[in-house]
């Protein structure tokens, strides 16, 4: 089991502690709900320490990008980030990730924790063209403060107007006292905040830094299960549950960031796809009725057709009710559809709804 630089911090803060992609993570410290709430509506603070950093440079660093992600790289300028995705041969996905370009030949790939040696493993055998590849993930951590009032909590820890740093840009600036940290606007909850990147020597420093600004603002630390919920009520994809090697982007919803002005692995077979449309379609429901979506529970017409499978649920904090992603056959995927989930032996009422389901993200 892996650890991050922080796990004896999170031990010494009573943090309930689970494996988590071959991490022991904190999966919560005073319950999820008080978690979710404290993000929506004040500010906390994750450790996120356990997602995989490739530096990919050189001349020939854009031309790969271009080949294995799905998104165009070459509509990035310094400063800005871009979500994307890997996709393989046979029309699912390998990842998703971000991208942060660094400069004109210097990228940061960000990829999911529990994908690390497989997404090495494949853009490495995707490098023809001989790009300068270094998988960071080992010696970098990761720091979310998220929430609505991130921005002035933490603004007396950097030199930089955190508030002039639009959604999907970074600045690679001081912060806590630290020089060259990556200061980015890319969070996974919808209520706004930073995520910090820096080394894993600087990170405990940070940590400490971040919670005594934070003191008189209320900053708590935050657990993976409520960042699980954050980004549910957003609609936010989460691998390994709404997408993976078997679905395609256009079925998982991501035609935005699929762009067949260039040729990528598979572009051919998802042109063809995007024409003829997709036999199913990810969509978000809402539960009419008491009770709680899990992964895996069957969807079914109202004359208990199969026509579908529930990838993620639970029972929103913000909203109080049942809620969930799920693949289910196209004709059924229109907002305002009625559905039905399967509990145990019980067909319980839903309906089709665009996310996000939380909307007063501020």
């Amino acid at each position: 089991m892996k650890k991050t630089p922080l796990t004896e911090v999170h031990q010494e803060l009573g943090a309930k502690m689970a494996p988590f992609a071959g991490y022991l993570m904190p999966i919560s410290y005073e319950g999820i709900t008080k978690e979710h709430e404290t993000v929506r509506n004040n500010v906390g603070v994750f450790d996120v320490s356990h997602m995989g950093e490739f530096l990919v440079s050189g001349s020939k660093a854009l031309e790969l990008l271009q080949k294995v992600t799905s998104n165009d790289v070459s509509k990035l300028t310094d400063g800005k980030a871009q979500y994307s995705c890997l996709p393989n041969e046979k029309g699912g996905i390998v990842d998703d990730l971000i991208i942060y370009r660094l400069g004109a030949e210097k990228f940061l790939l960000v990829v999911n924790a529990a994908n690390i040696e497989k997404d090495w493993n494949w853009i490495t055998s995707q490098n023809t063209m001989g790009a300068d590849i270094r998988n960071l993930s080992d010696d970098y951590a990761l720091l979310a403060i998220q929430g609505p009032k991130a921005i002035e909590a933490m603004q007396s820890l950097t030199s930089v107007d955190l508030s002039e740093i639009p959604y999907y840009s970074f600045k690679v600036a001081d912060f806590a006292g630290i020089e060259h940290v990556i200061i980015s606007a890319t969070g996974y909850t919808g209520s706004g905040g930073f995520e910090i990147y820096c080394k894993n020597s600087e990170v405990v420093r940070i940590w400490n830094k971040v919670l005594e600004a934070g003191k008189t603002f209320d900053i708590q630390p935050i657990g993976l299960a409520a960042r699980d919920t954050l980004r549910l009520e957003m609609g936010y994809c989460l691998y390994g549950n709404d997408i993976d090697d078997q679905t395609s982007p256009l079925e998982a919803g991501l035609g935005w960031i699929t762009k067949f002005n260039k040729e990528f692995i598979n572009s051919s077979n998802l042109t063809i796809e995007k024409k003829n449309g997709s036999v199913k379609k990810l969509v978000g429901f809402e539960i009419n009725e008491k009770g709680i979506p899990r992964k895996g529970y069957p969807i079914v017409s109202s004359t208990e057709e199969a026509i579908g499978v529930v990838t993620s649920g639970t029972m929103s904090p913000s909203l109080k009710k049942g809620i969930g992603l799920g693949y289910v056959l196209s004709n059924y995927a229109k907002p305002g559809t009625s559905i039905h989930i399967k509990v145990r032996n019980k067909n319980i009422p839903a309906t089709v709804v665009k996310p996000p389901f939380f909307k007063n993200n501020k």
